[in-house]
């Protein structure tokens, strides 16, 4: 055979093509979240990395999941508090889920949430004390960040530095989304964060869905007070939460319409939920061990996400029960004391492979705390859930797959044995449970383009053109009463009321022309009778 023969060129052609990648390739400032909003985060920003750009993490030395990585540049900040002050007020927060349902803002932020979200929101000034990171981030000359809004710092980095900003986020909480975004959310069939409503409300539950919206304008000032202070010392003038999103070039949500109602979206709003799905790997050889021993009745895998590992004594043992009275066995992520009443059929782990483990055949229920990753992980695989839902958007979520028949939600201040039993059950031999949550999983996976790519489109999209002017909508720059069109209501009012009140003094003046002028010919023909 004879040897191929290159063009002279190809060496040229080589060189030109990396030149082109490389001139692609941009800078993006990435401000994290940290805890479970940072896993699937990371995958986008290492996707990133590999495609050649300029990465740079900002996160504050004391995290949980926040840390060094090979595939991108990590700069650290000072803080105030330590892990074991972050972790006590954390678990605090979570270990007053299990004896009282803390529902809005206002309830979080007052009582149990209270030392949490202030040490969260605090991190930012800590940053922003670091005058050599500061400076080190200025001279970059980033095209964007990319940041998740909670904490709102990233938002307050976007602005101080005038960079184009892409939001990562399940959801964005109180009514910041309608103003920053300019996108309706008709409380009439949109319900609230943290309302628990579906999106067919009766009449009573509409009342409270506007309620809610009521309660966000008066609370969420309030909620994020503390944020806003820091973001008004940093940028030396006085701003709002609107301030701050409304420069927002696109919106990005770990969610989709397969989980979430329909509702009118903005252009700059993308939808990337199932980002954190992949293909199951095999399983290790002690999980695969507890498959197989499983038999006919197959498994039961349950975890509470990757923040909350242990339960209240009292609670752990009603569990431990009723997972005792089921035939499959069950996976149960747990790091907590050990139930005095644990069944043989199951088995405690300090960690498991939930999306594998959920992707196998002999998986029969998942229970989970409704956590987007949790969700989405269910939904991608397919297997019918048990929900007991703790705090925040899991609310929500339970009551969203609920509704679509693909499983059952338990609260967990009032469930018994009985009614966890019960509901593994259910969802386990109605098989209509099995058949929904497979249609909905058909649904999801029936896409165009993969949620990772798609993300990573966009936000290469927002670094190449600094921003997406084009996508904002005029509304920003209306009043609240021209966005509402009163004025041009009042006009046409006026014009009408003018109009009718020119018809009725013609139509008095006609009345008194012919009326009126025969009453007096009359009376004059009387008194000359007379």
């Amino acid at each position: 055979m004879a040897p191929a023969v290159f063009p002279a060129s190809l060496p040229l052609r080589v060189c030109l093509l990396l030149a082109f990648g490389l001139a692609q390739a941009g800078r993006l400032l990435v401000v994290p979240m940290d805890g479970s909003h940072w896993f699937s985060m990371k995958m986008i920003v290492e996707k990133l990395s590999h495609r050649g750009h300029e990465v740079v993490v900002v996160i504050p030395e004391v995290s949980w999941h926040l840390g060094k990585s090979q595939n991108f540049t990590v700069k650290t900040y000072s803080v105030s508090y330590t892990l074991e002050d972050l972790s006590h007020h954390f678990n605090f927060f979570a270990h007053k889920q299990w004896e009282n349902r803390e529902v809005g803002m206002f309830s979080l932020l007052k009582h149990s949430g209270k030392g949490f979200f202030q040490v969260l929101f605090s991190h930012c000034r800590s940053l922003f004390n670091d005058k050599k990171l500061v400076e080190y981030l200025k001279q970059r000359s980033f095209d964007a960040v990319f940041l998740d809004p909670f904490d709102v710092c990233g938002l307050t980095i976007a602005k101080y530095f005038s960079l184009p900003s892409v939001v990562f986020s399940g959801g964005i909480f109180c009514h910041y989304l309608d103003e920053g975004a300019q996108c309706p959310s008709p409380p009439s069939y949109v319900p609230r964060i943290l309302s628990k409503f579906a999106d067919t409300m009766t009449f009573k539950e509409r009342v409270w869905n506007y309620f809610s919206y009521m309660k966000e304008r008066a609370f969420c000032p309030y909620f994020f007070k503390t944020a806003i202070e820091i973001a008004s010392e940093v940028l030396q003038t006085p701003v709002t939460m609107t301030d701050l999103f409304s420069s927002v070039s696109i919106w990005m949500f770990r969610t989709d319409f397969v989980l979430e109602f329909p509702r009118p979206v903005m252009p700059n709003m993308v939808y990337i939920g199932g980002i954190n799905c992949h293909p199951g790997k095999p399983l290790s050889k002690e999980f695969e061990a507890y498959v197989n021993a499983s038999g006919e009745h197959g498994i039961v895998v349950f975890s509470l996400g990757s923040m909350v590992s242990e339960i209240p004594e009292k609670k752990a043992m009603e569990i431990a029960e009723a997972l005792g009275r089921i035939p499959q066995t069950v996976l149960w992520r747990y790091t907590g004391t050990r139930p005095s009443n644990l069944a043989k059929n199951t088995i405690l782990v300090k960690w498991l492979p939930q999306n594998d483990l959920l992707g196998h055949p002999k998986t029969r229920a998942f229970i989970t705390h409704s956590g987007s990753h949790g969700i989405y992980e269910g939904i991608c695989n397919g297997v019918p859930m048990v929900m007991m839902p703790l705090f925040g958007d899991q609310m929500d979520n339970a009551k969203r797959m609920e509704t679509r028949g693909a499983g059952v939600t338990l609260n967990v201040l009032e469930m018994t044995a009985d009614d966890l039993e019960n509901a593994l059950k259910t969802v386990i031999n109605n098989k209509s449970y099995k058949e929904n949550i497979m249609r909905l999983s058909s649904l999801h996976k029936d896409r165009p383009i993969e949620p990772l790519d798609l993300a990573v489109f966009w936000v290469e999209y927002v670094m190449r053109h600094k921003g997406a002017p084009h996508l904002r909508p005029a509304a920003h720059d209306l009043t609240w009463y021209q966005y509402h069109s009163l004025d041009v209501i009042g006009f046409l009012l006026a014009i009408v009321l003018t109009v009718v009140f020119i018809v009725f003094k013609c139509c008095a003046y006609g009345c008194r022309k012919c009326f009126g002028g025969k009453g007096r010919v009359k009376k004059s023909h009387k008194s000359k009778t007379h």
